[in-house]
């Protein structure tokens, strides 16, 4: 439905006027976003899904076999709309090897990894801090640690014009608030968060990431920061009790209509187009994880009755194997470091798995 979102404003940057756009607080206005008829059905749809998704994850007897695949498969996904080529294999083997020479686009990953962990951590602490632009910033110090961006103030709400898209301001796809409107702009959206809003949560969600992709408050790492902001609210209105919800895989599947939603926010006020989309997405990223939870469950049960059945079944093999899906590649220096034993035992035991 047709409404403004927000204004224009000229500036210029690197010398060239342009029109940056500044959004409107939330909630949608003139008109409000209604979630009736077939939103509503979509609505109740992804709610159910997400319901599943937490069922399943309750399933399984150790939440480390869930979370430590779909919080890096997050992270990579995410990773990967930027630009980064690292896989889930790679991550996996840096973090087994202890290695400390990461390839950069491992260690991009890794720091998602942290910043989330992070996160999580200083939200469900009393005495930390709240989802909040203060809280977001500590994420953005950590994922820009050591990488790519390092250079563009880690940490801090940018103090000049950026844009998205094309070689310079004059041919942008999109021009974000002037710098001195970002700090205000992200005080009315964390005000929002926390308000008594009765759209529903996961809707809110939706719109909080549209705003803080439309804000671009930082100079690099807007599209990780704010997918990232979408897995906290999930879990931080209690429609998830841990980080299962891996949209970053239908966001990349369907990138380009992704990036098309965003813009008919901006330009023509379309949240009712976004949450549609958005709710779609949510519902393809929770099947998705209810079946790799099946999936788990069903391949951790094969393998431990082919173990403990083994003629030379021990232990320590058993023990490694429940260690498996939280640590799926395994050295023996590793091996032996988990489980407080020496090399040979650790290294018949992996033999066995194998």
């Amino acid at each position: 439905m047709p409404r403004e979102t927000g204004t224009y404003r000229t500036t210029t940057t690197l010398g060239e006027a342009v029109r940056a756009f500044v959004p409107h607080p939330l909630p949608p206005a003139n008109p409000p976003l209604l979630v009736v008829g077939e939103l509503a059905e979509r609505h109740a749809a992804a709610v159910n899904a997400l319901g599943l998704l937490r069922v399943a994850g309750a399933m399984i007897p150790d939440p480390g076999w869930f979370l430590y695949g779909f919080v890096r498969k997050e992270a990579v996904l995410s990773s990967q709309i930027e630009g980064t080529q690292a896989t889930l294999r790679d991550v996996a083997t840096f973090e087994a090897t202890s290695n400390t020479d990461r390839p950069a686009d491992v260690e991009e990953v890794c720091n998602y990894v942290d910043a989330l962990n992070h996160a999580r951590a200083a939200i469900a602490d009393p005495q930390g801090l709240p989802l909040s632009t203060r809280l977001l910033c500590d994420l953005h110090r950590i994922l820009m640690r050591g990488v790519r961006g390092e250079n563009k103030l880690p940490g801090e709400i940018r103090r000049s014009q950026n844009w998205i898209g094309g070689t310079r301001p004059g041919n942008a796809r999109f021009v974000p608030p002037p710098h001195e409107e970002v700090a205000p702009a992200l005080a009315a959206l964390e005000k929002w968060i926390h308000s008594d809003d009765p759209l529903p949560p996961l809707v809110k969600a939706g719109l909080a990431h549209v705003q803080f992709e439309t804000i671009h408050p930082f100079l690099d790492g807007n599209g990780r920061i704010g997918r990232m902001l979408i897995t906290l609210l999930v879990e931080h209105w209690g429609l998830l009790d841990q980080p299962l919800l891996y949209l970053s895989v239908a966001f990349k599947r369907r990138q380009q209509e992704y990036y098309a939603r965003l813009a008919t926010v901006r330009i023509g006020g379309d949240w009712e187009g976004w949450t549609a989309f958005f709710l779609e997405c949510v519902t393809e990223a929770a099947d998705d994880g209810v079946r790799i939870a099946q999936a788990i469950h069903t391949l951790m049960r094969r393998d431990r009755d082919r173990v403990v059945r083994h003629k030379r079944a021990t232990i320590t093999a058993v023990q490694l194997l429940e260690l498996l899906p939280s640590n799926p590649v395994l050295t023996v220096p590793r091996a032996s470091e988990l489980l407080g034993i020496t090399a040979p035992p650790a290294r018949k035991a992996i033999e066995l798995l194998t």
